[in-house]
């Protein structure tokens, strides 16, 4: 456990370390986008910060093949090899689109000929636990085609989620610390060293999202863009097609009897990972809308707009914030109430919790307006919005309120600025970064 948290703390650092500098490149570049009718951001913020995520995983790689338990994972398996390669590809065409923004097929194309690359250097599929069935081995055609469908679908997913600050980050981040449980559990706890490298990608995923978010919060400074959505869903693919398709399930011995019988009750352990899409549900559903929703309309699936998930939030009266910790909320109830249910598919209090934490988030969609407010004893350690109005007069100065007037009329007057505007994307991006851009340090009247 101690590798696996120098492993992840490092894969942090360097993403964390690189993604600044990484952000003044993107500036100079000019990977900054003009804002889109479907954004929900106020001003130009560059992109490309899946460079400092592709080094962050680098990084990890490098440490962890040279620390003394893990770096038996590289030599007994070709899987964090495979991994590079293809998120290497992915990587390079995601860096392409976030400056020249290629066209969707070819991305397409792009992500599945990074699967197939995997695919070639044994990241694949080799059977699947059916229930009352049992264990069902495939042929190479078969194992090629599901693993490149699940990369596929799983970095679209992904890739349609991020729209909002710090969303994806921190979506696929709890969903990699679920699957960490997870594997951690099948490989310590049964002595199963094929988990291992799927231990070992999910460590070093929550290290990557762990070091960009910072970045990423709202309001942001920089963008993943599609050079770091599509990889952090290449590597949780790649993280559950290791441990669901070449674990064998009858080396777990929970059973006594025939392998039909050892498959019906192994169910509960692998049906959380027999997909990735059921730890990344929400974005996975989201995706589904998002086809049938554009192919209604008699559009593309890959045209985009304004339907998302989080859009929808941020219509229904949802601050940015709260629509993303909504997000978080889901997310963290299905992966972990998953993993709760693999470790004691027997017990009602499990099922229960779901159902109340369930009511309890449906109760948090239907109250957009509804802001808590914190005891008055926890006054002086939460942030103002939360405070009391009492105390927030009783502390704030008597000019505060006639200054925060003006200041909120000053804001209703600004509007966002394009790319190319003179005087403005070195100094919004260099210098302390604003939510709105004041047109009289602009130099413009628009």
């Amino acid at each position: 456990m101690r590798e696996y948290l120098l492993t992840l703390c490092i894969t942090a650092a360097v993403t964390y370390l690189l993604t600044g500098p990484v952000r003044k490149f993107a500036i100079v570049a000019g990977a900054m986008p003009e804002i889109r009718a479907r954004d929900v951001h106020r001003e130009p913020t560059p992109r490309l910060g899946g460079i400092a995520m592709f080094f962050g995983l680098c990084a990890g790689l490098l440490v962890a093949d040279h620390l003394t338990n893990l770096s038996q994972v590289f030599d007994k398996s070709n899987e964090p090899r495979a991994l590079l390669s293809g998120a290497a590809l992915i990587w390079l065409i995601g860096v392409l689109d976030d400056k020249f923004e290629i066209d969707a097929l070819i991305k397409l194309g792009g992500q599945m000929i990074a699967a197939g690359v995997m695919v070639m250097q044994g990241l694949t599929i080799l059977w699947l636990p059916i229930p009352t069935v049992g264990n069902v081995a495939l042929t190479q055609w078969q194992g090629t085609l599901l693993t490149v469908a699940l990369v596929v679908i799983t970095i679209n997913a992904v890739n349609f989620v991020d729209g909002l600050d710090g969303l994806a980050a921190g979506m696929v981040c709890i969903a990699s610390a679920a699957f960490f449980l997870y594997a951690y559990r099948v490989w310590v706890s049964y002595g199963i060293e094929a988990a291992a490298p799927a231990t070992l990608f999910s460590a070093i995923l929550m290290g990557m999202c762990l070091g960009f978010l910072p970045h990423n919060m709202h309001p942001a400074r920089i963008f993943m863009g599609d050079s770091g959505s599509m990889l952090i869903g290449l590597v949780l693919a790649a993280g559950a097609i290791s441990i669901t398709g070449q674990v064998d399930p009858d080396a777990l011995k929970l059973f006594a009897g025939s392998e039909k019988a050892a498959v019906h009750q192994t169910v509960p352990v692998y049906i959380p990972l027999l997909l990735p899409l059921t730890i990344i549900a929400i974005p996975a559903a989201d995706l589904v809308l998002a086809i049938v929703r554009r192919t209604w309309r008699g559009q593309s699936p890959f045209a985009a707009d304004r339907g998302h998930l989080h859009h929808r939030l941020l219509e229904i009266g949802h601050s940015h914030s709260r629509a993303v910790l909504i997000m978080y909320f889901w997310s963290a109830l299905i992966a972990f109430g998953a993993l709760a249910y693999s470790v004691n598919s027997a017990s009602m209090w499990i099922v229960l919790s779901v159902v109340f934490l369930s009511a309890i988030g449906l109760l948090l969609l239907l109250l957009p307006r509804f802001t808590p407010r914190a005891p008055m004893w926890a006054q002086a350690i939460v942030p103002p919005r939360y405070r009391r109005r009492r105390a927030v007069a009783e502390s704030a100065p008597v000019a505060e309120p006639a200054a925060a007037a003006v200041e909120s009329e000053e804001e209703e007057e600004r509007t966002p600025v394009a790319v190319g505007v003179s005087g403005v994307n070195g100094a919004t991006a260099l210098g302390v970064r604003s939510r709105f851009l004041d047109r009289r340090k602009a130099g413009t009247s628009r």
